[in-house]
């Protein structure tokens, strides 16, 4: 379980835009002069201290926290990157809408998996490192470490994006564990099987039944 929430404190230290008593809110759009870091420690400073405000405990609680993090933070990420590196080759062979599709049913399920899994939260903190390389590099891995009492760190990386409009996160990446092609092997599992049709089917009845996923454990793939 402490491992499992390591995993959940660098995912949702950027998946949540969390407001603490007395904080001003920041706009959703995101900010084209600020650079990766900046934007990184942002937001993982506002989810830690809205996790400590408001903890995750029930079904009101966490649907509560899915809302706020549809209308703040999603802009934030880059969904379409996040879900085609999820699906893999078979993304080139997809429709627009097919993958229209996709992407909404893979940020439900991501939505649903880790304000769920925000339950299990207690109070592990990030740590930034020195950065490699510059903010004008076409992708950029923000480091950082998870620390706990008692515990090694653990480190984390954030690889953002700038297209021109802002930097993007399109992947997480805790103990060499990713976000996104942790979930490959599962995502091909169902292609084989059905075609992109039929993951789009998979996800959307866990999505309509509300299921989610296990929380991936460092070094641990879970999805194959």
């Amino acid at each position: 379980m402490v491992r499992r929430r390591v995993f959940l404190t660098g995912i949702l230290g950027v998946t949540v835009l969390a407001i603490a008593p007395g904080s001003r809110v920041y706009a959703a759009t995101p900010k084209t002069e600020e650079d990766p870091v900046a934007l990184v420690q942002r937001l993982s400073d506002s989810v830690l201290a809205y996790l400590k405000a408001h903890p995750v405990t029930d079904e009101p609680s966490r649907e509560a926290l899915v809302a706020f993090v549809e209308e703040n933070i999603l802009p934030y990420f880059d969904m379409p990157r996040m879900t085609a590196l999820a699906v893999g080759p078979a993304w080139r062979q997809a429709t627009p809408q097919q993958r229209a599709q996709l992407t909404d049913e893979f940020k439900k399920l991501l939505l649903r998996t880790y304000s769920n899994a925000a339950k299990a939260y207690k109070d592990e903190t990030l740590e930034f490192l020195p950065q490699r390389g510059g903010a004008n590099d076409p992708i950029v891995r923000v480091a950082a470490r998870i620390v706990r009492a008692g515990s090694e760190p653990i480190e984390v990386q954030y690889v953002l994006q700038n297209r021109g409009d802002g930097w993007r996160i399109f992947d997480v990446v805790i103990a060499g564990v990713s976000l996104v092609t942790n979930y490959r092997g599962s995502f091909t599992a169902e292609i084989n099987r059905g075609g992109i049709d039929g993951l789009i089917r998979v996800l959307a009845e866990k999505n309509a039944k509300g299921e989610t996923d296990p929380v991936p454990e460092p070094g641990k793939g879970t999805h194959g």
